[in-house]
């Protein structure tokens, strides 16, 4: 995996559009022209990862961020939002902020982005990659940030809704959430639309 050299790549990834309570993010990284990608030579799939090694990974991103090497916007849309207008309006949503929140002129940059994600129609030179968290090191940094960051706050969630497990399988539908959810019953981030309440 190698990053391409310019001033204003941009790798776009998102997470959670499948978990059953809390936000989508999305994380747009821009790699600048000092970033070192032989520090990430032996980087692996994000998805692959587990939340230890994801978060040793964010080290050395942090490295390069403060060296100046990186920035990076993440952005999230809440299960509100994705209930009311649909989890596909709220990663576009989601997705335009952390672009706009990096300060790029949208006709020079390079945005390159995960699967089916599609930046602004004002970003005009954009690539859609299958797969491009495991081809392009700049999506797989963007996937390591978003990962984490949402990960954080379901952390944080679990200790104000003690007993469903936030801390363990961050809001997607594992055997014990769905327990949790019978004994304890539907709560306000959870995203009622994907479980079929109105």
């Amino acid at each position: 995996m190698v990053a391409k050299k310019s001033k204003d790549i941009v790798g776009i990834d998102e997470v959670g559009r499948g978990p059953l309570a809390g936000p989508v993010a999305v994380c747009a990284l821009r790699l600048k022209n000092g970033f070192k990608a032989k520090n990430f030579a032996n980087f692996r799939d994000s998805k692959k990862l587990s939340h230890i090694q994801r978060l040793k990974w964010l080290e050395k991103i942090e490295e390069e961020k403060k060296q100046g090497n990186i920035i990076y916007k993440v952005s999230f849309e809440s299960n509100k939002v994705i209930d009311q207008k649909g989890i596909v309006f709220a990663i576009k949503k989601s997705l335009a902020n952390s672009l706009k929140n990096l300060n790029l002129n949208p006709k020079t940059c390079q945005v390159l982005l995960d699967g089916g994600l599609r930046a602004p129609i004002e970003y005009v030179n954009q690539k859609t990659i299958i797969k491009g968290d495991e081809k392009e090191l700049a999506i797989a940094l963007s996937s390591i940030v978003a990962k984490v960051a949402r990960d954080r706050l379901m952390i944080k969630l679990s200790k104000k809704y003690i007993g469903y497990g936030f801390e363990k399988h961050k809001g997607y539908g594992t055997r014990e959430h769905y327990k949790a959810l019978k004994n304890k019953g539907v709560l306000e981030i959870h995203r009622k639309s994907f479980l079929g309440i109105s």
